[in-house]
């Protein structure tokens, strides 16, 4: 049997744990964030991580990469990177003959685990240099095309308190990522336990858990897991009230601007189809769908003037979503 083809719900649920057992060596606590962005990778998608800086965004990402035995490629994003920087270019090389030939130089993106360091310190210019990676999975540099290796993953960070000298992500990229991940500050035990790892003798490492060929694997199972109507019909619904005018929900239709696109949609079904096989289920429950929905649609949702004006948060208006929209149509 190859794995490539045909994987158990057993096989998945238990190549799941280790990959969080190992994360967990060097992660205190964060349970929450390990799991979606585990399923943001299990889907095959992208994951956006919000975070005041010192909360380990970045090692979490790294040690992922370590976990699943994957190329890791980090880029950090400063405002005078440029899009080469990322894609790569191509380069002037002489033979010994005296021969003149380009030679196309491949940039950091040609990885299968990418770690976007602070990716709103750039400039709109150059994060659209990952976007075509990131929908594609290819670089079109100098009209030639080049295909990024599966799996390939971009898991991007920014912190939402320094604001000065950043570009907010434009609607469309953020679009692009399956979930936005807000990472929490850890509590006083959890702080207390990262203390005496970090300030110890040695720091944990991580094994590797699975491989590439693993992962592309537990992609396909989680695609195959079937949805009851009942369940896809209720996605629906709540991606057509997160746009104001006739949604049952009272913060939607009073400060929600523009509701969620069909992409929404796409990763309540997936996140919510992983979730039921991480509990050794093959089908998809109503609580699946509610688990993933404001990782799903927080960063999906865009607010008027006046929800910004009062300091609502998106996950204010999602969980009234889930409150109002019904079960059953």
């Amino acid at each position: 049997m190859s794995e490539t083809t045909e994987l158990s719900v057993v096989q998945f649920r238990e190549t799941a744990a280790a990959i969080e057992a190992e994360v967990g060596k060097v992660i205190v606590g964060q349970h929450s964030v390990i799991r979606h962005v585990l399923i943001g990778i299990l889907s095959g998608s992208h994951v956006l991580l919000e975070g005041v800086p010192g909360l380990g965004k970045t090692m979490l990402i790294r040690t992922l990469g370590q976990a699943l035995n994957l190329e890791f490629s980090r880029i950090q994003f400063t405002p005078d990177l440029m899009p080469a920087d990322i894609t790569g270019t191509d380069i002037m090389e002489e033979s010994g003959d005296g021969h003149r030939a380009f030679r196309f130089q491949r940039g950091p993106v040609f990885a299968n685990l990418i770690l976007a360091d602070e990716i709103n310190r750039a400039t709109p210019k150059t994060q659209s240099a990952l976007l075509e990676a990131m929908q594609e999975q290819t670089v079109t540099v100098a009209n030639q095309t080049y295909a990024l290796e599966a799996p390939f993953f971009v898991l991007a960070t920014q912190n939402p308190l320094e604001m000065e000298g950043t570009y907010p992500l434009p609607e469309a990229q953020l679009d692009r990522f399956l979930f936005k991940v807000n990472v929490p500050f850890p509590s006083t035990e959890d702080l207390t336990e990262i203390l005496a790892r970090t300030t110890g003798k040695e720091s944990p490492m991580p094994a590797a858990a699975a491989t590439g060929e693993r992962i592309v694997a537990m992609q396909k199972l989680a695609r195959l897991v079937p949805i009851p109507t009942l369940v896809s019909q209720y996605v629906s619904r709540l991606i057509v009230a997160s746009h104001p005018g006739s949604s049952p929900s009272p913060l939607t239709n009073q400060y929600v601007r523009y509701g969620s696109s069909p992409r929404g949609g796409q990763a309540l079904v997936l996140g919510a189809k992983i979730t039921a096989l991480l509990d050794g289920r093959y089908n998809v429950s109503f609580d699946d769908v509610t688990a993933v929905a404001p990782a799903s649609l927080r960063h999906r949702l865009l607010l008027n003037f006046e929800g910004q004006a009062e300091g609502i948060r998106t996950d204010e208006v999602i969980s009234d979503l889930l409150k109002q929209v019904p079960t059953e149509g």
